[in-house]
């Protein structure tokens, strides 16, 4: 008899020129690129496979793909389990940091490198390779298995909601894994029960018809003062957000979901030499941890500035206009229209009336019930595929933000994370990757999940 593992060996190294295909279609939905291909590609990935396809497209934005594949005779046919993916990437900027082609898959050292491996797409295949490995066994397929997998995930998810109420009957399943997770620095194995929502702002001031000579800043104010002066305003030296009501609608963590997040590893000095930081932990000024921040306590970023002259040399202008991006990670219990009201009543309170805000997106944060009996399904599962020297570490939710409260309001379901990803998969960033080695353990994690929810 075959071992389960030996199967997916073979199906994975079946599959490997099928995946490096899907990983070279350039599906950015930012800019629309290779959507429609990539959706006819995922189709007929589901149906190689051996699903019954939808695609769904009649509500506005990138198609939401349906995949369905019934319990075998053997399984289960009253549990179904929701696989939750989408096809579209990040934009592969900036082009010279990457040290191989984007969209070329490229293997080194054990190693593979393209835009959009970890973030989104090795994530579907690992799922789809513990499918056909369990099909091709003497059980069959455990459960009933669903797929959701959109193409608007990296621009915000404006659409799903709508084909989520919709088709809330199409994708009704007991239990979801999302889309995303992996190793720590500490090759523990994390997953997520939830994940933070996201306000993000465009904020811009004018302050004069045309650039002026800077010599007239005697006399006159310029937008770029303005906007960092408003920007400023909304949070303290030591990393506190000044809006006032910003932190009142958080719902406080359970004592459990404290205990979750006390018991997780954190290594400050593996964190700040991953990233290569120049500067001490934010956290080093505030009540909380590193941990608890991640988990249960909101942000406010800057994440771009533009006014003026930033060319080589010098001209010395002061600029008659200034933009920035600006989120805002919010936790369960906020909501990003009240952060957009409280950011712009605290705006006009501070004399900075001319300051345009507007909200360009907005999720609401969800996090499971740590309590429901499907965390330990998938933690038990994780242990068996990645065996007893691989610490397993539950988090309450991911400090990143995506779609998951629409599937709570319209499905109303326990959402964990699972996937492939490492440390260094560096997620939107050039050089994206992930391990073969994980690859293979996050199918086989597949497989031993599925196996174990058909019980």
């Amino acid at each position: 008899m075959v071992k389960l593992e030996e199967k997916l060996q073979h199906v994975i190294d079946e599959r490997m020129d099928e995946f490096f295909d899907y990983l070279r279609l350039d599906s950015v939905s930012t800019q629309d690129r290779k959507i429609p291909e990539t959706v006819q590609y995922v189709k007929q990935m589901l149906e190689k496979t051996g699903g019954e396809v939808q695609v769904l497209d009649d509500l506005g934005g990138n198609p939401v793909v349906y995949g369905y594949f019934p319990a075998g005779d053997k399984g289960n046919s009253e549990k179904t389990l929701l696989f939750y993916n989408h096809y579209d990437v990040q934009p592969e900027d900036p082009i010279d940091e990457w040290d191989s082609e984007p969209f070329v898959p490229t293997v080194r050292e054990g190693i593979l490198y393209c835009r959009g491996v970890a973030d989104n797409k090795a994530n579907l295949m690992v799922r789809l390779n513990a499918i056909e490995a369990l099909l091709d066994s003497e059980e069959g397929l455990p459960c009933n298995v669903k797929f959701l997998i959109e193409g608007e995930e990296e621009n915000g998810s404006p659409s799903l909601g709508a084909y989520l109420e919709k088709y809330a009957d199409l994708f009704k399943s007991d239990a979801c894994i999302w889309e995303f997770g992996g190793k720590d620095e500490e090759e523990n194995y994390v997953i997520e029960a939830g994940i933070k929502g996201m306000a993000y702002f465009d904020l811009s001031v004018e302050s004069a018809d045309v650039d002026i000579h800077s010599s007239i800043g005697a006399v006159v104010d310029n937008a770029a003062w303005r906007l960092t002066q408003a920007l400023a305003s909304m949070r303290t030296a030591d990393n506190q957000v000044l809006v006032e009501g910003f932190y009142d609608d958080i719902t406080p963590p359970t004592d459990f979901e404290k205990e979750v997040v006390a018991r997780k590893p954190f290594d400050a000095e593996k964190t700040q030499a991953l990233y290569g930081l120049k500067h001490p932990l934010i956290t080093k000024d505030l009540d909380w941890t590193p941990n608890e921040a991640l988990a249960f306590y909101p942000t406010m970023t800057i994440c771009g500035f533009i006014s003026g002259y930033t060319g080589p040399g010098s001209k010395t202008v002061l600029p008659r206009a200034a933009s920035a991006k600006l989120d805002c990670r919010i936790v369960p219990g906020q909501d990003p229209e009240k952060i957009h009201e409280l950011i712009r009543a605290h705006l006009d309170k501070h004399g900075f009336e001319e300051v345009k805000l507007d909200l360009i997106k907005g999720q609401k944060a969800f996090r499971s019930d740590l309590t429901n009996g499907f965390v330990d399904v998938v933690v038990d599962s994780a242990q068996k595929a990645y065996g007893e020297q691989t610490e397993i570490v539950l988090s309450p939710n991911n400090a990143g933000t995506g779609p998951m409260y629409n599937f709570d309001k319209y499905l109303n379901l326990p959402v964990l994370s699972s996937g492939c990803g490492w440390a260094n998969s560096r997620a939107h960033a050039p050089n994206e990757s992930v391990r073969l080695k994980d690859f293979f353990e996050g199918s086989a994690h597949m497989a031993y999940l599925l196996q174990a929810f058909g019980k």
